[in-house]
């Protein structure tokens, strides 16, 4: 049987403003952009949470939401720097952790368990560790597979610990929203419950025939993932598929000048991340969204891998100059770069600073 941790960090972002910052602790607290720029919400505190504030949302609605709302501009190599110090709190725990982002991680602590020490225990030494020595809460699930680990954590934020005792998946999840089973998205979970489909109950009572037609090819999995079955492994090592930066522009503009320098910018950011993360790249790719939000992207693969910024830069240029027609105006652009050579099978995975957005 095994035993696995689902690690979650609260309000991430916001919560590191509020540790660095007293003055912030208690108030409601926003991460992101400019809302005269067309910023969104990176982060919000769950006191801005309380006024119905959330990530992705952008920064004008935020602020009329919570005009005494104190907005903070992302600080991402703070970020990376406290993810790396909870990350050494989770490698003293167990060897055994996938991490998902700057602050969550799985963490398959069986080898851990034995009779006189309870998942449960070491889930609570993990929060009171993470709490002291960093200053941070950090909400944890504890069950016998990834899947409903993940969900677990979710149900009691902030500075939640929620245990689902072996052989009670099947009963913790059926009451649930379907919205909430790992793989169903908005789109699909309001499709489901015009269907009368509400809760994972609900799902898991479904015939296998019903869940092919309605997933696919994962149809399968996604029945074994309702009835709380859940055989994937905790995953040690992955590699980074691709390292990016975007950015909305304060205005729609078509100046080729404008897009150059926000080129040359974003390529020292994406430069930057390569280094930190020692990578080099053979694919440089551009990401534009227009005016009306149509959205594209352009790449081309070079002889060599590359991590300089003059390179990509110069590559992404040459890629925008063949989409500037007259009258086109763009909202939004973005550099990436992928196709790595991972030679180290045994690397440990390291989060890339900034955002890592997948194209």
């Amino acid at each position: 049987m095994r035993h696995i941790l689902h690690a979650d960090l609260d309000a991430f972002y916001a919560s590191v403003e509020q540790l660095d910052n007293p003055e912030l602790r208690g108030k409601p607290v926003v991460v992101g952009g400019s809302p005269t720029t067309r910023g969104v919400v990176a982060a919000a505190s769950y006191e801005a949470r309380a006024f119905g504030i959330r990530s992705a949302m952008p920064m004008h609605t935020a602020m009329q939401r919570c005009p005494q709302a104190v907005r903070v501009s992302p600080r991402f190599d703070r970020y990376h720097e406290v993810s790396g110090q909870v990350m050494e709190v989770f490698r003293d725990i167990t060897l055994l952790i996938e991490p998902l982002s700057l602050d969550e991680a799985f963490l398959d602590v069986t080898d851990r368990v034995g009779p006189d020490v309870s998942p449960e225990s070491i889930a609570a030494g993990l929060r009171r560790r993470v709490a002291e020595e960093i200053g941070l809460t950090i909400s944890v699930g504890v069950a016998t597979s990834k899947s409903v680990a993940k969900i677990a954590s979710d149900m009691d934020k902030p500075d939640g610990l929620t245990i689902v005792p072996p052989g009670t998946e099947r009963d913790f999840l059926a009451p649930l929203p379907v919205r909430k089973l790992w793989g169903i998205g908005p789109k699909a979970s309001e499709r489901l419950v015009a269907e009368g489909i509400e809760t994972i109950g609900d799902l898991a009572r479904m015939p296998e025939d019903w869940f092919a037609a309605w997933f696919g090819k994962n149809g399968a999995m996604m029945r074994e993932l309702a009835l709380g079955h859940d055989d994937r492994p905790v995953v040690v090592s992955r590699e980074t598929k691709s390292v990016s930066a975007e950015t909305t522009l304060p205005q729609d503009t078509g100046s080729p000048d404008m897009l150059n320098e926000l080129i040359a910018r974003l390529s020292q950011r994406v430069a930057h991340q390569l280094a930190g993360a020692d990578l080099q790249g053979r694919t440089v790719k551009l990401k534009l969204r227009l005016s009306d939000y149509t959205t594209f992207t352009r790449q081309t693969t070079l002889s060599q891998p590359e991590d300089s910024a003059d390179v990509i830069s110069a590559v992404a240029s040459s890629l925008l100059e063949r989409e500037l027609h007259p009258g086109r105006r763009f909202r939004l652009i973005g550099v990436g770069v992928s196709g790595f050579d991972h030679h180290d099978d045994d690397s440990e995975y390291r989060p890339v600073q900034g955002r890592l957005i997948g194209f």
